[in-house]
């Protein structure tokens, strides 16, 4: 017993957590992942970006697989009015650390889903909360970790998720990428038992 799609199912992501996560649903799936011309910023808001990132990604796969079941995600890290996407260095990803140390920030990921027969977005968002981090921490954080392909700077599901994360009040695994209990309700109507 498995479950079966509809339509093949494609994730325009190369990212090791989106694949770990939507392995977790036990679905098939294949990898194909185009590189594109992220927005880092956007003058209307967070939710706009991720789901113009999102859009992008996935828009880009369905060119290649018309027929195919398309899932695309983008997240950032939202502090203040400003988007901490992946830090290009060391300096910055210590820097946007410093900036999460004790206080709240807001994890949006836009989700794009497109079918042969219809294509639809959503946005969910998580709350989540640092201790006061030390320098110290920061530092052997990022020269064991090397976080440069995490929005933020930090994996909830590693070494930071455990020293650095107070709290949490949303989905956990949105913080890592891909909001999967809303997007397993999306696919409820290409999904059958089988």
């Amino acid at each position: 017993m498995k479950w079966a799609s509809k339509f093949p199912i494609v994730l325009a992501s190369s990212s090791p957590r989106r694949i770990q996560l939507l392995k977790l649903l036990d679905i098939d799936f294949t990898v194909f992942s185009i590189p594109v011309n992220e927005l880092e910023q956007h003058p209307d808001g967070p939710e706009e970006l991720v789901l113009r990132n999102a859009t992008l990604k996935g828009e880009a796969v369905k060119k290649h697989y018309p027929e195919h079941l398309i899932i695309a995600a983008d997240t950032t890290v939202w502090l203040g009015n400003k988007a901490l996407q992946k830090p290009t260095s060391p300096e910055e990803a210590f820097q946007f650390l410093k900036l999460l140390s004790g206080r709240s920030h807001i994890v949006y990921s836009g989700v794009y889903i497109a079918s042969p027969e219809q294509t639809e977005t959503f946005i969910d968002t998580t709350e989540v909360t640092f201790h006061n981090i030390t320098d110290e921490e920061i530092n052997y954080y990022i020269e064991k970790y090397k976080p440069f392909d995490k929005a933020g700077a930090y994996g909830a599901q590693d070494w930071a998720g455990l020293v650095f994360i107070k709290e949490i009040k949303g989905d956990f695994y949105n913080v890592m990428g891909l909001p999967v209990s809303k997007l397993w309700r999306c696919l409820q109507k290409y999904l059958t038992w089988s």
